[in-house]
């Protein structure tokens, strides 16, 4: 069985709040799971105390070979109890190829009148 330390949604509609637990990975996101591991409230403010969690039953569970999701393994990594790798994407910032081939296209209009700008003002000159 293969296991997963993710979050659970809770909470109302618009007022999310979410259970760390550890479940089976084929098993829905809300649906049955072994254990609950934790919590986290993003609604609280960020200098709050956001996320609890249950160390020694963390670390159990990670003993057994459950995989952390991202958002977990970034809240495992705050408290000390796992090590995130820091994620480097250095196109992240780009525009995207479409963006890229609009602003070439730009530019060369803007090229080509300077050009034709210049001709007829040299043409003017003469």
């Amino acid at each position: 069985m293969p296991l997963k330390m993710r979050l659970a949604r809770a909470g109302s509609k618009k007022r999310p709040y979410y259970h760390i637990v550890v479940a089976d990975a084929r098993s829905p996101r809300d649906g049955r799971f072994v254990e609950t591991v934790g919590a986290w409230n993003p609604m609280l403010p960020k200098d709050a105390e956001r996320v609890t969690l249950k160390n020694e039953r963390i670390t159990h569970w990670l003993g057994q070979g459950a995989q952390p999701t991202d958002r977990v393994l970034r809240f495992l990594d705050q408290a000390g109890l796992a090590k995130r790798d820091a994620k480097q994407n250095p196109t992240k910032g780009l525009p995207g190829k479409k963006a890229q081939e609009r602003e070439a296209e730009r530019k060369q209009r803007e090229e080509d009148a300077r050009a034709a700008a210049e001709k007829a003002a040299a043409g003017d000159a003469e």
